[in-house]
């Protein structure tokens, strides 16, 4: 610990530690956290929503979001059901969802919370969501009973998540020398992932999961865009969030990486992806 170290920076070291020992690989607490959740909203929000709206949340139901991140999803779902409804959004470090309550109009809560761990929040949900959390959670398992547990009879669980392995690339067109390099840094952060316990094919094995569960009406789908802007800064913001992970592991040099953030940044790269795999099911 350095000399001059404050409690404040102690605890949050702690935290970072803690985070790193349960696998966790993008660390919320950096500042490109949330650049990152920025981008995964603009990407994602309307899949996610469109699944939403197809399960028939409305006014004066309990949502709980799962392993929330930024504020987004909470505050769409806040919308849907209405000051007579409630949002409970969860994760392991809420920092990024302070005010989210005001903005929600005091119909979500923010609370701390492991859903491998962690009881599940009692009462009884309309629909538990979870998305691109249980790829990075080690006892998936475990936190996927927990999930189902949380719903009412007649609940939805809608769980959307990333399969790194069934659209490996970031350029799937890979037409020159900075594709070739966006590629092998991509694959240099697959590794990292999977070291830390990451399933790099849990998306595809989803509508068994929710079958197996025990649940009814089980479909499902994929997303993954292929040109966007908002994948150029997801892009930036997660290299920049383990580049000093990607050195360390022999994975990238800092000129390579140097020259791969150049290459983004002049959005000539069509840049993808892993496909986000939405599953639902209703608890009979």
């Amino acid at each position: 610990m350095a000399e001059h170290q404050t409690d404040a920076e102690a605890a949050a070291a702690g935290d970072a530690a803690g985070a790193e020992a349960r696998g966790y690989l993008l660390d919320n607490r950096q500042s490109e956290a949330g650049t990152r959740f920025e981008a995964l909203g603009e990407l994602f929000d309307p899949v996610t929503f469109r699944h939403v709206d197809q399960l028939g949340i409305s006014a004066g139901m309990r949502c709980w979001e799962v392993g929330v991140g930024g504020p987004s999803v909470p505050l769409g779902l806040a919308a849907r059901v209405g000051p007579t409804g409630a949002v409970l959004a969860t994760d392991i470090d809420t920092s990024w969802l302070e005010g989210v309550g005001d903005l929600g109009g005091g119909v979500v809560e923010a609370r701390r919370h492991d859903v491998a761990a962690d009881p599940p929040p009692p009462g009884g949900f309309d629909l538990v969501h979870a998305r691109l959390v249980l790829v990075h959670v080690t006892d998936r398992a475990e936190a996927l009973r927990r999930m189902v547990q949380a719903l009412r009879p007649g609940g939805r669980l809608l769980l959307e998540d990333a399969d790194p392995a069934l659209q490996p690339l970031l350029c799937p067109d890979e037409s020159g020398p900075e594709q070739r390099l966006a590629n092998r840094l991509r694959s240099g952060f697959r590794a990292l992932m999977a070291e830390r316990g990451a399933d790099l094919a849990y998306g595809r094995t989803l509508p068994r999961l929710l079958r197996e569960a025990g649940l009814a009406d089980v479909r499902a789908d994929a997303y993954f865009p292929i040109t966007s802007p908002a994948c150029a800064v997801l892009e930036a913001a997660t290299v920049r969030q383990i580049r000093g992970r990607l050195v360390a592991a022999g994975l990238a040099t800092d000129e390579e990486i140097d020259r791969h953030l150049a290459n983004v940044a002049t959005g000539r790269l069509d840049l993808a992806t892993a496909p986000m795999v939405s599953a639902w099911g209703r608890r009979p």
